[in-house]
């Protein structure tokens, strides 16, 4: 894999770090992109170069600097993301526009530019990272959900476009990791003291962090998606989650919605200490 280049977004915290290290440790040349690492930190194994994926100089620089240090990528990996927790009723638009422009249109704008390289080297792979969220919702995370939801149809129909000049697109799909993303997890400015959610909010974003704190092991993520890279073929979807999550995803797509609803509801209105 030493002469396969990377480009990956969203790459100095979470599973994004997670990812750029294990595709590193695997013998991929990795170009490592986030708006941190413009201050001084690092990945370890990676060219490490700034990059805003909300911002278009930033996105442009980026392309110029990992085209002049490692060549037009062969797979661009599209980690870069963030949560805001907030009832769907209070969410400013401020914070819905800022989730979907880190999350969907912030993909789309890499890949707009990726693709003509890769058109012309006539191959390549895209990863857009999606989560169990793109495909079921849970309380108080709507604006993520939507975003999530919103590259997985995307991501259908790039597939879809894009196979005629050689390029393999998937999704990752990942559950609940520990990938000390505590600190980036926002709460929506509109979830006040006297909100109608509160009661509900404060219950179910304890089950949330501690659903995350107990996740699956971040570097087996990492290490899952590098050994896929190296197959012949890309699965359109990689799900990346613990049983109990599996589940859930079979039992939306089964259950009557009212029964689904109820059960998901319940989950999230226990008390967690």
């Amino acid at each position: 894999m030493a002469d396969q280049v990377v480009w990956i977004t969203g790459a100095s915290s979470g599973l994004g770090l997670h990812t750029a290290q294990a595709l590193a440790r695997n013998g991929f040349q990795v170009v490592a992109g986030a708006r941190s690492f413009g201050k001084g930190k690092q990945a370890e194994g990676c060219h490490c170069l700034p990059l805003d994926v909300t911002d278009a100089d930033s996105m442009d620089a980026f392309v110029r600097e990992a085209s002049a240090f490692a060549g037009p990528p062969d797979i661009l990996v599209n980690c870069a993301g963030m949560l805001i927790l907030g009832a769907c009723e209070s969410y400013p638009l401020s914070e819905l526009r800022q989730v979907m422009e880190t999350n969907f249109f912030g993909q789309a704008a890499m890949i707009s530019r990726v693709m003509p390289l890769m058109r012309e080297k006539g191959h390549g792979r895209i990863v857009n990272f999606s989560s169990i969220n793109g495909l079921l919702g849970i309380p108080f995370e709507g604006a993520y959900t939507a975003s999530k939801h919103a590259v997985e149809g995307y991501s259908e129909c790039l597939a879809l476009e894009v196979k005629p000049f050689g390029i393999e697109i998937m999704l990752v799909e990942p559950g609940d990791h520990r990938s000390g993303s505590r600190a980036y997890r926002g709460h929506s400015k509109g979830i006040t003291d006297d909100s109608p959610y509160k009661t509900a909010f404060d219950l179910g974003t304890r089950v949330i962090a501690h659903d995350e704190d107990n996740g699956s092991d971040p570097d087996r993520l990492g290490e899952k998606i590098a050994r896929t890279l190296k197959k012949k073929h890309l699965p359109r979807r990689l799900r990346i989650a613990k049983p109990d999550q599996h589940v859930a995803v079979i039992l939306h797509d089964l259950l009557p919605n009212r029964l689904f609803e109820k059960i998901i509801g319940s989950y999230y209105r226990k008390n967690v200490r």
